[in-house]
């Protein structure tokens, strides 16, 4: 049988979510002449919709699930081949799918994504929750659901505990207070009665228009599937989705921090060890806990603390790992401890003419003072499309700057309801012991951090409607000494949008 002649396009981009998407498109738009190939593994791709520039360096937008007929609509060069990616020859230039397509490329730009650190592989009670097809899957088996547990502390743990309703929550955490990736305790705190307030019915529009794949609807044997990778969840990810268990209540969370997973146990087992579980505790405090549950569950989980709990499953959303496997067997890509693909500041990889961007990449510059690598949408839109101006930039022969957004952190997401902006070293992340914090906070209605070194604001928490985000981020950009305002910088009664204007 004839082997295909290997398609070659001067642009070879890999993956079909927000980095890849973006990546593609720009080059699309820079090289209007010029095929553009896109290999994704799924059918659908991430297109952003509704971007708004809410400030220098905050953006807004929407992430909506297209067919990719629809972006080769848009961008009449782009050329999508759905496959997943099975080799790289990076000194033939070359990748070969995994439906047997080979393809040259003269620059090749990698944004292949990450995969969910799922507590336990292959456990069919351990659901992992990344892409829309998994969170269809989590939706399904909720509506079976008495009582779960969530395994995690980031932002889909966050969102999933606040959503779920009609069904215990036992969320075990291994911080000392909720969303550490996000906030400190105090905020938590902030944040905190939410979870235990009947929720007002709202009535959702669905910002995009939900496209799975065929048959996905049909897998409901094993809940784990980690190594089918769809393209990651929205920022509105939990929208329309009906997340609710069998029971006639909105909200029962119940907090375990400082903990892990220790053992996972089948009911069969878990009967012939002859263990004993805790019941659901009617509240937070520790006292409550004593008492044993009757009732016989699917799963158990032991934690680190000695507790034991059973559920009808369990939900792993413990972050994720870059997803890097395709890659490396016979290219010298050097990793970050992370184990995503080092960048330099023109996303480029150690291998010559292969960029990153995305959450495969791990930005391997010197950075900015008020900037982190977090894998969040708004930066794998901002490297997306970076790459694509440095991989335009390398194929002229023109030299490129740094791109503003890497300048200053900025992130605006919604947490609980609440419009949560985040700037800068917020968490104080990396910061000498000689750094303060000013708080101010009004009870259901806003939190408002601000960290300080030297008289400079470093970074800053803002919870609710503050309307304080343009001005605090130009005073991190500006670095102005602010130490004559003291305490005066967070009093209400001082517009300090004027001072600052």
């Amino acid at each position: 049988m004839a082997v295909p002649l290997p398609a070659w396009s001067r642009f070879v981009v890999v993956g079909g979510g927000i980095a890849g998407v973006t990546c593609a498109e720009r080059l699309a738009t820079e090289f209007p002449s010029e095929d553009i190939l896109l290999v994704t593994a799924s059918p659908v791709i991430k297109a952003i919709t509704n971007f708004k520039q809410v400030s220098k360096t905050l953006e807004e937008f929407d992430v909506e699930e297209q067919p990719s007929t629809m972006l080769e609509k848009r961008y009449p060069n782009i050329k999508v081949i759905e496959s997943g990616v099975k080799q790289l020859k990076s000194q033939e230039h070359k990748i070969f799918t995994e439906d047997g397509k080979q393809c040259i490329y003269e620059k090749l730009c990698l944004c292949a994504g990450a995969k969910p650190k799922l507590i336990f592989e292959e456990n069919p009670y351990v659901l992992g929750i990344r892409d829309t097809d998994s969170a269809q899957a989590f939706q399904n088996h909720l509506a079976k659901a008495r009582r779960i547990a969530v395994v995690g502390n980031g932002g889909i743990a966050l969102e999933l505990v606040y959503e779920i309703e009609g069904c215990e929550v036992l969320w075990a955490i291994k911080d000392k207070a909720i969303g550490n990736t996000f906030f400190d305790a105090g905020a938590a705190e902030f944040l905190i009665p939410k979870l235990t307030a009947e929720k007002l019915e709202t009535a959702i529009a669905c910002k995009r228009t939900k496209y799975t794949t065929e048959g996905s609807e049909k897998e409901e044997g094993s809940v784990a599937a980690a190594d089918k990778l769809g393209t990651a969840l929205g920022p509105d990810w939990h929208e329309g989705l009906h997340l609710k268990g069998t029971k006639e209540f909105s909200h029962k969370v119940h907090i375990e921090t400082l903990c892990e997973i220790k053992k996972i146990y089948f009911q069969q087992e878990f009967k012939q060890l002859q263990k004993t579980s805790l019941s659901f505790p009617k509240d937070n405090s520790d006292n409550q806990n004593a008492h044993l549950d009757e009732e016989l569950w699917p799963v158990y989980m032991e934690l680190t603390n000695g507790k034991i709990y059973g559920c009808d499953f369990i939900v792993s959303a413990t972050g994720v790992v870059p997803n890097v496997k395709p890659f490396l067997d016979g290219n010298n890509f050097a990793l970050g401890e992370d184990g995503g693909l080092k960048v330099d500041k023109h996303m480029h990889s150690s291998v010559a003419d292969i960029y990153a961007a995305g959450d495969i990449c791990t930005a391997s510059w010197e950075p900015s003072p008020v900037w982190q690598q977090m894998r969040l949408w708004t930066q794998a839109r901002q490297m997306g499309w970076y790459a694509a101006k440095c991989m335009v930039a390398d194929f002229l022969g023109e030299s490129i700057d740094m791109d503003f957004s890497f300048e200053l952190f900025a992130h605006v997401t919604k947490f609980f309801n609440y419009k949560v902006v985040l700037l800068g070293k917020y968490n104080a992340q990396g910061l000498d012991l000689d750094h303060e914090l000013m708080l101010r906070c009004t009870k259901g209605q806003e939190y408002v951090k601000v960290v300080m070194q030297n008289g400079r604001m470093m970074g800053a928490v803002l919870i609710g409607e503050t309307d304080l985000e343009e001005t605090f981020e130009n005073l991190i950009l500006n670095q102005m000494d602010l130490s004559a305002y003291g305490e005066d910088l967070l009093n209400p009664n001082v517009d300090i949008e004027d001072y600052f204007d």
